[in-house]
């Protein structure tokens, strides 16, 4: 399938922050209560909730996590103003794979592909070996300086370890969903399932 068309282009703004799990029940709390995300970003730039160092940064993270929570049901962001940390952590991981289709893909052919072939690690090399695997069909991937290239990859093993998918050593630690979270993606779409270093059907 042709990929050259600009809506089919991966978006690639992941290469800030992590999964946000302090922020994330912060805005999650201010848009069930104000219903509306402008708004809550107005309250996150203002007073700097996000902990930024300079209020250009905090702009920054403020849009990052505002436009990863707007993937998540009403139901899903209730859940994540009172889950545990694994909640959070598995709550977040799905925000970031929906907005982010290489980290979905990524999710689905490397990482719960190696878990169930039962290969113990997840390096990056792994990451380097899917990045190139797919610049046939997204050539913008290509045309990344290694510097970025090197950032996503960063940021991507960052979210992993605060998710507890993998080890600083790189081992692959298997996901036991939350009842909670496996309901609430259930009623969204089950197949995120996919997503997780997990035996569970998808």
């Amino acid at each position: 399938m042709a990929t050259t068309d600009a809506s089919e282009r991966y978006k690639l703004s992941f290469g800030v922050g992590g999964l946000y799990l302090q922020g994330a029940p912060v805005a999650a709390r201010l848009y069930l209560e104000l219903d509306d995300w402008t708004e809550v970003r107005a309250e996150l730039d203002a007073d700097n909730l996000l902990q930024a160092r300079t209020a250009s940064s905090a702009k920054r993270l403020g849009r990052e996590l505002v436009q990863r929570l707007e993937e998540l049901t009403d139901a899903e962001l209730t859940l994540l103003t009172d889950a545990t940390a694994d909640e959070r952590a598995q709550l977040m991981w799905v925000a970031a794979c929906r907005r982010y289709e290489l980290i979905a893909e990524f999710a689905e052919e490397v990482l719960r592909e190696r878990f169930l072939l039962m290969a113990p690690d997840l390096t990056t090399e792994h990451f380097e070996a899917f990045v190139r695997g797919k610049t046939l069909w997204h050539p913008e991937l290509a045309d990344l300086e290694e510097s970025t290239l090197r950032k996503l990859r960063t940021t991507l093993f960052l979210m992993m370890r605060e998710a507890n998918f993998v080890t600083a050593e790189g081992l692959i630690i298997p996901t036991v969903l939350s009842v909670r979270v496996r309901d609430e993606l259930a009623k969204r779409d089950p197949t995120d399932v996919r997503l997780f270093a997990t035996r569970e059907a998808a």
